[in-house]
């Protein structure tokens, strides 16, 4: 994508694709800056080296001509003030101005007292540049990544401002998730109706070979951190001790977890096997996937959707590392995806979010239909599933 280059007449405060820069420094337009983020966000996940997001948002009350004069001489300002290798840019079109400051070295007992000094040096700067009235319209904050999104339930990042380009995308991306969403609810109900029968009998089958209920309901992280009730066939006995898992999961992301071996075909699994939490009727359930019918109903609620990545834990997410959270950031949470239908409990778990992360880049709707075509036989072949 070409970055074209957005900088002010600041005689007549309007924005212009030709108008005077400072130096090599220049405003970006707003769809190329929501993209320069989103690099650092990447190059972050890669060094560990935090980015510093500052915003200049003014007051919409003094109407889109003052608006615009006043951010072209705060544009003017920071265009002077910050390092070439700073991104400065439209985070909202005229009404709001972004800078990206990277390359910060932060010590973990320096994480607020850095931001806090350079906010004060733009502060200061500012106010030396605008006149009282000027200034008294901005309001200035500032964003440091990588953040804490994941601790905050409300279903979306709990700082928005970092993910312009996921909270907010394009018209086209709108229309083919709408469609997305549209084949989920669709497809989940057919399948709900059709299943009826199947439902019923694996109900009765769980219900009469063990006391409990007949689903699991599983605390899990969708979408932005978003939390939901995740629901599956009860396959483990009632007031089975999780730490077990908990323990496995953590070497498994940390990458130290060993293969463990499956009986009568020689393959080995990362996965819990042997486990003696499982029923009978659970272990069926299991190895031949049954036990995420249930998950239909998540799909029809909108927390899930039919082809995706698979919701984690919140212990397992605390675990994450910076890269891995992407997967559940980019795409919803899904009952099958790539890592079913290709790897499944065969491979590492950096190799899994790679696939998630590259079904999210890739994504369209002959992806999705191409996975569900695959997933019958991934359930047949039962290749990872225990």
């Amino acid at each position: 994508m070409t970055l074209m280059p957005v900088t002010y007449d600041l005689q007549h405060a309007e924005p212009t694709l030709e108008s005077v820069a400072v130096g090599t420094n220049q405003i970006l337009n707003e769809l190329a800056f929501k993209r320069m983020i989103a690099i650092e966000r990447k190059r972050t996940e890669r060094t560990n080296e935090p980015f510093l997001l500052i915003l200049l948002e003014a007051s919409r009350h003094q109407g889109s001509e003052k608006t615009e004069r006043v951010l072209g001489s705060a544009a003017s300002t920071l265009l002077s003030s910050f390092r070439e290798t700073d991104v400065i840019g439209w985070h909202k079109d005229r009404t709001a101005l972004g800078v990206v400051c990277t390359g910060l070295l932060i010590k973990d007992n320096a994480q607020d007292s850095v931001p806090v000094r350079i906010l004060n040096r733009v502060t200061a700067t500012l106010r030396r540049a605008l006149v009282f009235d000027q200034f008294n319209q901005i309001a200035i904050s500032y964003h440091l990544f990588p953040d804490e999104w994941d601790r905050d339930d409300s279903g979306t990042p709990s700082n928005r401002a970092l993910y312009p380009d996921l909270t907010s995308p394009d018209s086209g991306k709108r229309f083919a998730l709408a469609m997305k969403r549209v084949v989920d609810t669709v497809g989940s109900a057919l399948i709900l109706a059709l299943c009826a029968p199947l439902f019923l009998a694996i109900a009765l089958a769980v219900k009469a070979t063990s006391k409990g209920p007949v689903f699991f309901k599983q605390e899990r992280v969708g979408r932005y951190g978003q939390r939901f009730a995740f629901l599956k066939f009860r396959s483990m006995l009632v007031g089975s001790d999780n730490s077990v898992h908990k323990e496995f999961v953590t070497k498994f992301i940390a990458d130290e977890a060993e293969r463990q071996p499956l009986k009568g075909n020689g393959e080995s699994i990362y996965k819990l096997v042997a486990d003696n939490r499982v029923t009978r009727v659970g272990r069926f359930l299991r190895r031949t996937s049954l036990d995420e019918l249930p998950q239909l109903l998540n799909v029809l609620k909108g927390d899930m959707s039919l082809i995706g990545p698979r919701p984690p834990i919140p212990y397992e997410l605390a675990v994450y590392q910076t890269w891995h959270r992407r997967r559940a950031l980019e795409a919803k949470p899904g009952i099958t995806g790539l890592w079913q239908v290709t790897g499944r409990s065969r491979v590492k778990f950096d190799e899994m979010v790679r696939l998630d992360l590259r079904y999210s880049a890739t994504w369209s709707p002959w992806l999705d239909l191409k996975i569900l075509l695959l997933t019958p036989l991934a359930v047949i072949k039962g290749s990872g599933a225990c």
